[in-house]
């Protein structure tokens, strides 16, 4: 269990078949097929994680669980979001929010999507659908995604920062959305309101 700093940017991506056939004609391989991942953020009463931009979490990625902090986001080099990624395996992840739950943290979050991953061996380009859109993001080092995004005619202007929860409750003011996470039954059911 190592941490490491995460460099990324996430991009729109309009034309889901289009960036797959642009990866393998640039010599990416998929790593990954697509897999549903749920996603958990969990804190103490008060929010204290929140307040000081650490992020807890479980993921469940097909039949894996993993645990992972984020540390605080850093000012990098150029228009990448940098941070402090601490993540290990876990092998049940229920009892681990049974744990979580016993020390006074509950969720505060969740989220969904179902996620490929791509690689060149340098970085990664993982895409990502979920409930309120399909989004790309680049992984590497900070000139390996300007110029893989370069490659995929992704502008600097374009690059997006954001976290899912970030974009998530923008999303929510822009539609007027009244779900209250970012799953598929949640946001299904936030349109039938309506």
């Amino acid at each position: 269990m190592a941490s490491s700093h995460e460099t990324e940017i996430k991009f729109h991506i309009a034309d889901l078949p289009a960036i797959a056939a642009k990866l393998r004609e640039l010599g990416f391989t998929e790593v990954t097929p697509r897999t549903h991942e749920m996603n958990v953020l969990f804190d103490l009463p008060g929010r204290p994680l929140r307040a000081r931009g650490d992020i807890l979490r479980i993921r469940k990625y097909g039949d894996s669980w993993l645990l992972t902090h984020k540390g605080k986001i850093e000012k990098g080099e150029g228009p990448h979001k940098v941070r402090v990624e601490t993540e290990t395996r876990v092998e049940d992840g229920a009892r681990l929010e049974a744990i979580l739950r016993a020390l006074q943290f509950e969720p505060a979050f969740r989220y969904e999507k179902f996620r490929g991953e791509w690689s060149d061996g340098k970085g990664h380009v993982v895409v990502d659908e979920t409930p309120i859109g399909t989004f790309g993001e680049i992984e590497g080092r900070a000139r390996w995604i300007d110029r893989t995004a370069r490659l995929l005619a992704i502008e600097p202007k374009s690059y997006i920062t954001q976290s899912y929860v970030e974009l998530f409750f923008a999303w929510k003011r822009r539609t007027r959305s009244r779900a209250r996470e970012m799953t598929f039954q949640a946001v299904q059911n936030s349109t039938k309101l309506k």
